[in-house]
């Protein structure tokens, strides 16, 4: 009797919701019955119904793939290396932002490093090439102090950490302003006693600040810790190339390639099954963590 009480009380806000719930139901629920191929010789001629059932071969193949392995380790490291630079450059240049005492410099510094956000990564790889190419100003400046070029992105050493490097420039601005906002909700309570008792600005970023931003710390890094299988595939699409696919090479580019390129659709699925069922783990235990430890929950 409450639910249908409760009907009649919200039917406009339900009815508000029927059209984002169908575009779900067609764009993201309805794709769905397209798993079966995961389990097929799929062929596009026999379409799903009359594809063999081929069971888990598929997934037998792909284990056996050592490229497969190679893009799983790339796919952490250059996921994880993000996810560790980031939020210390983010943290870094929230503390010195927050010491800045003019509202308008800070507000201009806090624009700049934010705009990068909303560049796409087609547009901010044609940037990028220019400036790490080999007659790009980075490497200028790098022989110009007499040292040797660098190939930031043919390189297949130096490639993954051209992406993590890449990435936390252009993303440490929205971590910035999320730490920032934690700032203003510090008690200043907490940095008058820590002046009487005769901390300078550093001791109060350090034992004042700092400890208060260590809950956000944790629930952003735990939260981020849930997509670590999505490393970036606009970015280390638009910037890799097949000199560096051993070292550069991860889940989501290997997909695109196996599937659509190169139209094996069956492992590519299989492929793609195997991240998401992964990820679905890895989010319900980084909500889970983030809850038990920072006392964040989605439900």
């Amino acid at each position: 009797m409450r639910f249908f009480k409760n009907v009649r009380k919200e039917w406009m806000y339900l009815v508000m919701m029927i059209p984002g719930l169908v575009l779900t139901a067609i764009f993201s629920y309805g794709p769905l019955y397209g798993i079966v191929m995961a389990f097929q010789e799929y062929n596009p001629g026999l379409g799903f119904s009359k594809s063999p059932w081929v069971g888990m071969d598929n997934f037998n193949l792909i284990f056996t793939q050592p490229a497969f392995l190679s893009t799983i380790y790339n796919t952490f490291f250059i996921s994880i290396g993000k996810i560790v630079l980031g939020t210390i450059w983010s943290v870094v240049f929230a503390l010195q932002l927050n010491e800045i005492r003019q509202n308008a410099a800070k507000r201009i510094y806090q624009t700049i490093v934010y705009i990068p956000n909303f560049i796409s990564w087609v547009i901010m790889a044609g940037i990028l090439t220019d400036i790490l190419g080999s007659t790009g100003i980075v490497n200028e400046m790098i022989m110009a102090l007499g040292g040797k070029p660098v190939q930031f992105i043919s390189n297949r050493a130096v490639f993954p950490w051209t992406m993590i490097v890449t990435d936390a420039w252009k993303t440490f601005g929205f971590g910035t302003v999320v730490y920032l906002a934690t700032m203003t909700g510090i008690d200043p309570a907490l940095y008058e006693s820590a002046v009487i008792d005769g901390a300078n600005r550093w001791k109060q970023t350090w034992y004042v600040t700092l400890p208060m931003l260590v809950p956000i710390i944790i629930l952003m890094t735990v939260l981020a810790l849930g997509n670590v299988l999505n490393a970036g595939f606009d970015q280390v699409y638009n910037l890799y190339s097949p000199v560096v696919y051993p070292t550069g090479d991860i889940i989501d580019t290997y997909v695109y390639r196996l599937g659509l390129q190169n139209g094996k659709y069956a492992i590519g699925t299989a492929v793609g099954l195997f991240k998401s069922v992964v990820s679905c783990v890895l989010i319900s235990t980084s909500l889970f963590v983030a809850y038990r430890f920072a006392g964040y929950k989605v439900f």
